[in-house]
């Protein structure tokens, strides 16, 4: 009996449960889980990541890259809605870089270009919006929210804004429609539109301006709303047009599950991979990698990686090449292909764990499971494995190797059953380099709600992952 058990150990492959195989680490993970939950805090748009990192990375010493600054630590910052982070290793940048890759937007609501009205059936003053990524609509109606980002002013002067989060603050809402008054309206439609984006409009005001001389003010609640804005931000109703505005759930990350092993809370979807890996290549030492080190936190990749800080835009090719430069090698097109090329990468996105109230999706053999590890995904994609990067048999292996050799508690999933549905990464993107690129992220239990859920261990581990692969890469 004792030989057939140690002949399934030998050739079988089971993914490890963390609780069980890397019990003494429970108190790190509990407390990584601490700093990464005050993160979510205080990050909840794109801007706010960057503005985050931009602060702890000069407090930590890095140097901002740029020309003629020589150092071992760089990074940079785009569009306010992009961060690098680098340091140098033993070998020349040429040799190829260890990059992680992850992206700091997430699933939201934005306002309209022309966002202020008043509503002529209510007598409410309401905020028009557009969603921006892939959101399930009825989950943000009667629930709490919060109005984060920046108006810049006529005189160019910007403002920011942050409205909801502190306990006094007020909150706004999308309210939904009471259920006796829904069954022609929403209860005869499909779920995915019930609630149409028309119908996320939010509350914004309720009480109208009030002059003592003239009692016939046109739109006085939304005029009252404007007055009340004026008087706090300066701003009048032509600088809407310009600002960026989003709606976010209100409220800080918290524990969750009775033994407190999980996290709850808003955007995870990424940024739970940004902080693992920031936190990762902030933690190594100027001796102990033999490859460049760097992390990129992206924007955009909700909505396909486009625009100038989508991870289609050039920002972390340029910073590579100007790393070359400040490293005293050629950054000339050839070398810089060649560095990407002899380059390995992570896109460090999270995956989908096995849902208890939904398993059908999944196929359990081939999926992720909360508290077993970081996952690795060789492929994303839908269908025949559209829109995937498909990462090859020896780059697979190789991070395996790497990760078993740091002791990490890692597993392999895909993303639901074949023809479920899918999804996309930035890997394909980087892949477009010539570089090696696999998926490795955490799963999350409702991808895409306003409160996701993910397991400490797998912060913890997908941390030591990046780490590990930074320090043996």
């Amino acid at each position: 009996m004792k030989k057939t058990k140690d002949i399934q150990k030998k050739l079988t492959y089971s993914r490890k449960n963390f609780w069980k195989e890397f019990s003494p680490e429970k108190e790190v993970a509990y407390a990584l889980a601490d700093d990464y939950k005050e993160f979510l805090d205080k990050c909840k748009t794109e801007r706010e990541c960057t503005d985050f990192y931009q602060t702890l990375l000069n407090k930590m010493g890095y140097a901002e890259l740029s020309e003629g600054v020589k150092a071992k630590k760089y990074y940079r910052t785009s569009k306010a809605k992009n961060v690098a982070i680098a340091q140098k290793g033993k070998l020349p940048v040429s040799a190829g870089v260890n990059l992680i890759v992850s992206h700091i937007d997430a699933p939201r609501v934005d306002f309209k270009q022309s966002p202020l009205a008043e509503d002529s059936a209510s007598g409410l003053g309401i905020i028009k919006t557009h969603y921006y990524g892939g959101v399930k609509k009825y989950q943000w109606m009667s629930t709490p929210l919060a109005i984060h980002g920046v108006i810049i002013r006529q005189d160019g002067s910007k403002v920011d804004v942050c409205i909801g989060e502190a306990d006094d603050d007020p909150v706004f809402v999308m309210p939904d429609l009471l259920p006796h008054l829904a069954r022609k309206v929403q209860y005869n439609e499909k779920l995915a539109t019930a609630i149409k984006a028309e119908h996320m409009q939010i509350v914004f005001n309720s009480i109208p301006y009030i002059d003592s001389e003239d009692n016939d003010v046109k739109e006085a609640i939304k005029l009252n709303a404007l007055v009340m804005l004026n008087e706090k931000y300066g701003i009048c109703e032509e600088d809407f047009l310009s600002a960026e505005l989003e709606i976010v759930p209100a409220g800080k990350a918290r524990d969750a599950g009775l033994d407190r092993s999980m996290v709850l809370g808003y955007g995870q979807d990424d940024r739970i991979c940004a902080f693992t890996s920031a936190r990762a290549i902030t933690d190594i030492t100027d001796a102990d990698f033999q490859k460049t080190a760097i992390v990129f936190l992206a924007d955009k990749e909700e909505i396909g990686s486009e625009g100038n800080s989508g991870a289609k835009s050039a920002f972390i090719i340029d910073f590579i090449a100007d790393l070359l430069a400040a490293c005293g090698e050629k950054n000339d097109s050839v070398t810089l292909r060649k560095t990407l090329l002899n380059s390995q990468i992570l896109s460090a996105d999270v995956n989908a764990a096995i849902n208890p109230n939904y398993p059908s999706v999944h196929e359990k053999q081939n999926a992720v499971h909360l508290g077993c590890g970081v996952g690795i995904a060789k492929f994303t994609g839908s269908g025949g494995k559209g829109g995937s990067n498909d990462a090859n048999a020896e780059f697979n292996a190789r991070v395996f190797k790497i990760f078993n050799e740091g002791e990490v508690c890692w597993q392999s999933g895909a993303l639901g059953k074949v023809d479920e549905g899918g999804g996309g990464t930035i890997a394909k993107f980087m892949a477009e380099y010539g570089a090696e690129v696999i998926d490795c992220g955490p799963g999350v239990l409702g991808m895409h709600s306003l409160y996701e859920l993910t397991s400490k261990a797998d912060i913890y581990s997908s941390y030591k992952a990046y780490k590990v692969f930074f320090l043996k890469g």
